[in-house]
């Protein structure tokens, strides 16, 4: 490694050397006024304690540093394939940047995937195809107590705050879900001016902080609550447990971060620290969270009301059926975000290790459902990773009526994936509330290229449908979607996973589901 570095410097000198002859006197001064800055560079290297590598290599260890911080950039763009990036592959994003364009999204010259690998997963097509129909299937949500249900489309925007997304970035959703007849999301952020400012439908997300509809020592009002669920736009109300990212955990938003405009949608005061605390205040066992689920969706009128989460223990859904049992009344409907999930930051070790798989919690709730016979009062939403037309139709074939989507979302609106949503320093203006990068995302062209996408993404799933011989959702069984177990063995999902039949817990829990039963208690989340 010396020798290395005396032979570059060596050689570095020669050039300097020879470029000054070459140009003139005042090149001296040039040189010698990097000789300097090399110098104080080398005796501040050499005695600052942090960083090790510094004091040993002095100035040329700098260049660690910038490599490490190139690494992102040089991974995704010049050495990982068109298939294997992640969180979403390279594929996948160009699908989405195509769509919102109006391409198609097509390619050439077959899959470059190992269709014979080990989970690989396919869709199985119909020897007899279906017409697609003209109008992409939509969904009623909103069971025998709701008074005014709600169509909601195949595909809608996920949950995603003002504060963590930028007011174009709300701006241009909401514009698009407005152009495409989708739902948005706000997340549990609060209902701010943005969202309101294009008219598009919302979804009203309430989270453990209660934002935008709590007291000033941050538990829920529902006075406030009414006022805000009672606006025409609101279209359904969304009450958080948990989600993909950080289930368990809730979160806080530095006090500098809370301006004026947050503390606004959020209902805290500008400059203060905003803690979401991990478990809600209004309920704390499945009985009184039903109940108040149902408080809810009186004091919004009737409008559809549920919740979501990311799926914990077996035992905790369960509870939550028998609790919708004893009290009489079920939610509208239920998110299932996976643990693949999530737009904002998070510790690494939730985002990797905690949390059901969007796959695994679906099936569990689904079939959770089914065997205590209210999957037909109760629509499911799925959360996670969706981003093309198969992702829709695999989640329907599990047991899904319909997908919600963030990242993917963010894609359209212009996001390149630098995975520095936390920081502030969005590169597009997307995560950022610096007005300066906000700038760059327009609001008009943005708008449009969500409603492309959105359209076009759907368009594709109800195409694969009817290449499988379905016309609609409810025609598509877990036969239809297969996973290779081995490079010589496949599976369908009706093989490798239980499916309850209607009404089967009621009546005698099968022995695979029998335990969990018997310990699922209405009265607590508890496990003991």
């Amino acid at each position: 490694m010396g020798r290395f570095l005396a032979i570059a410097a060596g050689l570095g000198i020669l050039v300097a050397v020879g470029w000054a002859a070459a140009v003139g006197p005042w090149a001296w001064w040039v040189i010698g006024a990097l000789v300097a800055a090399v110098i104080v560079l080398a005796i501040y290297d050499l005695t600052q304690r942090k960083h090790a590598i510094l004091r040993n290599y002095p100035v040329v260890g700098h260049l660690r540093f910038l490599l490490e911080s190139l690494r992102p950039e040089l991974q995704q763009y010049f050495i990982e394939r068109n298939w294997d990036g992640r969180p979403f592959d390279r594929d996948t994003r160009s699908i989405v940047y195509e769509r919102s364009k109006g391409i198609h999204g097509e390619k050439a010259f077959g899959t470059e995937r190992d269709v014979n690998a080990a989970g690989y997963e396919y869709l199985v097509h119909s020897t007899a195809p279906v017409p697609a129909p003209t109008t992409p299937p939509r969904v009623m949500v909103g069971g025998p107590d709701c008074s005014q249900p709600y169509s909601m489309s195949l595909l809608n925007v996920s949950a995603m705050s003002f504060g963590a997304l930028s007011p174009n970035a709300v701006r241009a959703l909401n514009r698009g879900a407005e152009m495409g007849g989708f739902a948005h999301d706000t997340g549990e952020g609060g209902i701010s001016p943005y969202h309101l400012e294009n008219k598009g439908d919302l979804v009203w997300e309430v989270g453990s902080g209660y934002f935008g509809t709590r007291t000033d020592d941050g538990h829920f009002d529902p006075d406030q609550f009414a006022d805000q669920s009672s606006r025409d736009q609101v279209k359904c109300v969304s009450l958080k447990l948990s989600q993909g990212a950080k289930p368990g955990i809730g979160g806080v938003l530095p006090a500098a971060k809370v301006n004026a405009e947050i503390a606004q949608a959020r209902g805290v005061p500008q400059g203060e620290k905003c803690v979401s605390p991990a478990a809600h205040t209004a309920f704390s066992t499945p009985t009184e969270l039903i109940e108040f689920i149902a408080e809810m969706r009186e004091l919004s009128g009737g409008k559809p009301t549920g919740f979501k989460l990311c799926v914990g223990s077996r035992i905790d859904v369960l509870a939550i059926c028998k609790a919708i049992k004893d009290v009489g009344t079920a939610p509208d409907f239920i998110i299932v975000d996976g643990s693949e999930g999530g737009t904002g930051a998070a510790p690494l070790e939730f985002e990797d290790h905690m949390g059901t798989p969007l796959t695994d919690g679906l099936l569990t709730v689904h079939n959770a459902l089914v065997g205590t016979g209210l999957r037909d009062q109760i629509r499911v939403g799925a959360s996670g990773k969706v981003a093309a037309g198969n992702d829709i139709v695999k989640r329907l074939a599990q047991g899904a009526d319909y997908t919600n989507s963030a990242r993917a979302m963010m894609m359209a609106v212009g996001c390149i994936q630098a995975q520095i949503c936390h920081t502030g320093l969005c590169p597009v203006g997307v995560t950022t509330q610096d007005p300066k990068r906000q700038r760059a995302l327009h609001v008009g062209d943005k708008s449009e290229r969500v409603k492309n996408y959105q359209e076009a993404t759907v368009d594709q799933a109800v195409e694969i449908m009817a290449s499988m011989g379905a016309s609609d959702p409810s025609q598509l069984r877990p036969e239809f979607l297969l996973r290779n177990v081995a490079r010589n063995e496949h599976r369908s999902y009706a093989e490798l996973y239980d499916w309850l039949k209607p009404g089967e817990l009621l009546a005698q829990a099968p022995e695979s589901w029998a335990q969990d039963w018997a310990r699922a208690d209405s009265g607590t989340f508890q496990r003991a």
